[in-house]
C-alpha cells in the first residue's frame, strides 16, 4: 500500500487538532492520526524540550504507518527548531509523498479560536503569548500556509482535494 503523510503544524489554539480529527473522519478507517499532545502529554507526560522522549516515539509511530495506512496525519505545534529535522526526515521516509500545512494566524485570531474551545480553561492568553512562535515555517516545497481567511471547512476541503488528487 502506498501511504501519504500529512503534517499539520501551528501555534497552540490555531485549529490543528480539529482539522486533523476531521480529516481522519473524512479519509476513513485505517487513517492513522499521531497527535503531539497525546504522545507527549498523555502517553509520556514529558515537557516539550529538546530531545524529549516524545520526539522519537512520534517518529516511530509515524514510520509504522507507512505501507499499512493509506493516510498518516501528524499534528502538533512542532516548532521548526526542535522538530524540523525529524519532520523533514519523515517526509523523506515517505518518499516525498507528503503534504505539510502550517497555520499562520495572527495572535489575536489564535486567542479568539482558543477561547472558543473546551481547553480554554486549561490555559489562557498569557500562556499563549509565552508560547507564541509566529511564521515558524518548515521550509519544504510541499508546505501550504493556512491563513485566518480560510474557514475550518475550507481548510479541510483544500487538504482533501490536494491529497485525493492523483
Amino acid at each position: 500500500m502506498e501511504s501519504t503523510l500529512l503534517i499539520i503544524r501551528g501555534n497552540s489554539g490555531s485549529g490543528k487538532t480539529t482539522t486533523a480529527k476531521r480529516l481522519q473522519q473524512r479519509l476513513g478507517r485505517g487513517t492513522l492520526l499521531v497527535s503531539q499532545d497525546v504522545v507527549r502529554r498523555d502517553m509520556l507526560m514529558v515537557q516539550d524540550r529538546d530531545g524529549n522522549l516524545s520526539m522519537d516515539l512520534i517518529r516511530q509511530i509515524t514510520e509504522y504507518g507507512r505501507g499499512k495506512c493509506e493516510f498518516v496525519i501528524v499534528e502538533g505545534i512542532f516548532s521548526e527548531q526542535r522538530y524540523g529535522d525529524m519532520l523533514k526526515g519523515l517526509i523523506s521516509f515517505y518518499y516525498g509523498k507528503a503534504h505539510a500545512y502550517y497555520y499562520d494566524l495572527s495572535f489575536q485570531e489564535t486567542v479568539h479560536r482558543h477561547n472558543s474551545r473546551s481547553k480554554k480553561t486549561e490555559f489562557g492568553e498569557e500562556s499563549l503569548r509565552a508560547w507564541w512562535n509566529p511564521r515558524d515555517y518548515l521550509g519544504v516545497d510541499s508546505e501550504v500556509i493556512l491563513t485566518e481567511e480560510l474557514s475550518q471547512e475550507e481548510i479541510v476541503e483544500l487538504i482533501l482535494k490536494q491529497v485525493q488528487t492523483p
